[in-house]
């Protein structure tokens, strides 16, 4: 069997309504919902058009806001659990075993952003290039102190990392595991009143209409349709119940 550590494996939108979740990201992206049976109890799977499984749905706790959750693939659970939280991170789940499917736990990174660890009983899904459409293509954190949870990611997971020149927007960093293979960017916010987040990106075919649909279905899209040169164009929409996404279509890659 086959792990990617550190890749983002798996994505939960935790909210106090599944069913108003699904009624707007189905249409949205092409997905699927269906109900799977997990340690006695019942899961709500996103699967894509070409049935994938790729996240869930997730009832959060009550005043808990709603939001994506990013699922971290590590070798060892408990190993990282105890690293993260020896570098500053809140545990807010330990290291738990979910039936037979894998082993999890959940982190608050030490600037913030909640996430949370993953070793699947089976092997991570290979990459594929390039992503298709609904699928997860990035992940991206945005925190208030970007020297401190750059200094976290590399020294608890193992990162390398690249940083890019974004001019007035300051340094794009861009995280990269062990076999080289970049997993996720990370920036700092520049406005204060912005939540500390991971924020997911999924691939559409058109970046304008998929914003567009969106917007109809009763998100608010508070990042426009830009381009961003070399990568692709992308928007983000802040969904019905209050959770941030964000979409692209990427540019294909340099022969």
């Amino acid at each position: 069997m086959s792990h990617l550590p550190g890749k983002f494996v798996w994505f939960e939108h935790v909210s106090p309504d599944i069913g108003k979740a699904r009624a707007f990201y189905q249409p949205l992206f092409d997905w699927h919902v269906e109900s799977m049976p997990m340690g006695g109890e019942s899961y709500s799977m996103i699967l894509t058009a070409g049935n994938q499984g790729i996240g869930g749905l997730v009832e959060g706790p009550p005043g808990a806001a709603s939001h994506w959750q990013s699922y971290l693939s590590v070798a060892d659970v408990d190993a990282s659990h105890a690293a993260a939280v020896a570098a500053g991170a809140k545990s807010q789940m330990a290291p738990t075993d979910f039936g037979k499917v894998g082993r999890g736990a959940a982190l608050i990174d030490p600037t913030g952003a909640a996430f949370s660890l993953w070793h699947s009983a089976d092997a991570d899904r290979p990459d594929v290039e390039p992503t298709p459409v609904g699928e997860w293509y990035w992940n991206e954190l945005w925190t208030p102190d970007a020297k401190t949870a750059l200094a976290f990611y590399e020294r608890v997971f193992g990162y390398a990392h690249d940083a890019m020149d974004m001019g007035p927007h300051g340094t794009y960093h861009l995280l990269k595991s062990a076999d080289g293979k970049a997993r996720g960017g990370l920036m700092q916010s520049h406005d204060p009143k912005a939540k500390t987040m991971w924020l997911p990106y999924v691939a559409v075919a058109d970046c304008d209409a998929s914003a567009t649909k969106a917007g109809a279905l009763g998100a608010q899209v508070v990042v426009s349709p830009t381009d961003i040169p070399g990568v692709g164009r992308f928007a983000v929409l802040v969904d019905p119940l209050g959770a941030a996404l964000a979409m692209i279509k990427g540019m294909p890659a340099a022969a």
